[in-house]
Order: C-alpha cells, then structure tokens, then sequence
C-alpha cells in the first residue's frame, strides 16, 4: 500500500532508533498465569490427502522471541494459527497450560496477521473497541489506547480514519492494539514483509518492548537478518514438519540439520526433500 500525503500537522518520517537486545526475562521470573505453557501434540492438519501439519509435537515456555523460519508452504503461518486456537486440527491437540484453548483465556494470546485486520474506525477506535470486547472498564479504555499509540509512535494519528494510514501504519496499529490487550503471548505472522524500512524498525523496536515486559513471542519470519536482531531460538520448518529447533546461535553458526544448512546457504527445498528429512529421523 503506497503512503498517503501526509497533513501539515503531522511529524515529518522519522527514523526509529536501532533496536537494542532486549533484556529477556527469566522463565523462574515470571508469575503463573492460564497460557504456558502452550503444547501441541501430535498435531496434523491436511487437505486435499495432503498433511500440511504432519504430526508436530511442540511446547512454548519461558520467556523471549522464537523465530519460526522455512520457505513458503513449510507451514509456519498454519501452525501459528493452530497453536493460537484459530484453525481446528485434523488430529492431535493444542492446550495452553495443559486445557484446551477456550474463549475466555484468547485475550490473553494476542495475533497479528501479515496483512492488518482493522475496523473502518479511527486508529484511536480500533484500539478503544478491541479493549472494549475484552472486557477492559470504560474508564480505562481510552488511557491504555492511547499509551499503546504512543508506543507505537501513531499517537499524532489517533483520529485518522485506520483505512487512509500506510501499509506500515496499519500493521503498527494493529501491533499496537494486540499489545494494548498486554497478552501473555504474542503470535506474529510475518508483521514486516513488504514493509519500508522505518515501519519495520517501529515493529522489531514494539517487539522487543514486549518481551521486555515479560510477553513471549512465536514471530514467523523469512529475513535472516531480522531473525539473527531478534531470535533467542530458532525453529525451522520443512514440508508441515520441524526439521530443527535450537538457539539462535546455534542454527545460524552451526545448523544441526542438512536441511537447515541449505536453507541458510540459499538453496531452494522442494517437495522431494521430505525423503531427506525422513531419512535423518531414521538415521542411527
């Protein structure tokens, strides 16, 4: 989406600062709470004979950001979807905190889409209504939209209607009014691609806030860079599977799997490469 002109009244682009590592929070530090932690077992997810999400078992806890990492069609945003209670899976099963997902705990797992889902209101609006539904009390709505605008750098921007803002102010505002909600978990499916290089400054920088502030986030992502500015851990997807899980270090600076090697040398994995993965899971 192309950038709108912009009024006299509002602030010229400004870069924002580097983001800085965020001093992650201790798992021993953080209070009990009705999410984590959040497993998936023996989770599969087919269509048409084809398992997109073929028998996974993964646990989120602690504290930090997991990148997840593969090419298109590995599954990271279905899985992200399934682990969030959106999508039902075919077999297998999703808990938070060992029950199933249910809608009075789904405030406290925030998820912004790639492309933003907002309402035909002002910025300020989108915020006020989703603190609203949550069931945050009137007199507190209007204060925690606009401390998460102000945090989002869109505070100039409060009464513009979300549908004139730029694609990078939108996916802001939408990051903006799931960290309004102060989730426990955060899921990001891909919130910069095709994003200017500002807006994915403002993202990274909200991100990095967050964990901060003791929230753990699964955030799917293709960039190398951005993953190597961020990831405390790294998982990597092939073909519906995870071909890999480790620290961040650790996969960029020595993979432990072949796939994740030529993901990271810029080969292209293709279909045929399950038998590869297969073979490594049967390898003595």
């Amino acid at each position: 989406m192309l950038d709108r002109p912009r009024s006299p009244q509002e602030p010229a682009n400004v870069v924002a600062p580097r983001p800085v590592p965020a001093e992650r929070v201790p798992a021993h530090a953080l209070p009990s709470d009705p999410v984590l932690p959040l497993s998936a077992r023996g989770l599969v997810f087919a269509r048409a004979g084809r398992r997109l999400i073929d028998d996974i078992d993964f646990t989120l806890e602690g504290a930090g950001i997991t990148l997840i990492m593969g090419h298109n069609g590995a599954g990271k945003s279905l899985l992200l979807r399934l682990l969030a209670g959106l999508v039902e899976p075919d077999a297998g099963t999703v808990t938070w905190n060992g029950r199933a997902p249910d809608r009075a705990r789904a405030t406290r797992v925030g998820f912004v889409f790639q492309k933003p889902v907002l309402l035909r209101r002002s910025a300020l609006g989108n915020v006020v209504h989703a603190l609203k539904c949550a069931g945050v009390k009137r007199a507190e709505r209007k204060l925690r939209a606009h401390e998460a605008l102000q945090r989002a750098r869109l505070a100039p921007l409060a009464g513009v209607p979300a549908r004139l803002m730029s694609g990078g102010e939108q996916q802001r505002l939408a990051l903006a009014r799931a960290l309004a909600l102060r989730p426990r978990v955060l899921m990001l499916d891909e919130p910069t691609a095709s994003l200017d290089p500002t807006s994915v400054a403002h993202i990274e920088a909200l991100a990095l806030e967050a964990v901060r502030a003791g929230t753990r986030i699964l955030f799917v992502g293709h960039d190398l860079a951005q993953a190597r500015r961020l990831a405390d851990e790294v998982v990597f997807m092939h073909s519906g599977r995870i071909a890999e899980r480790t620290p961040a270090a650790t996969f960029f600076d020595n993979p432990q799997s072949p796939l994740a090697a030529r993901f990271l040398a810029g080969d292209l994995l293709l279909d045929e490469d399950r038998k590869l993965k297969r073979e490594e899971e049967t390898t003595p």
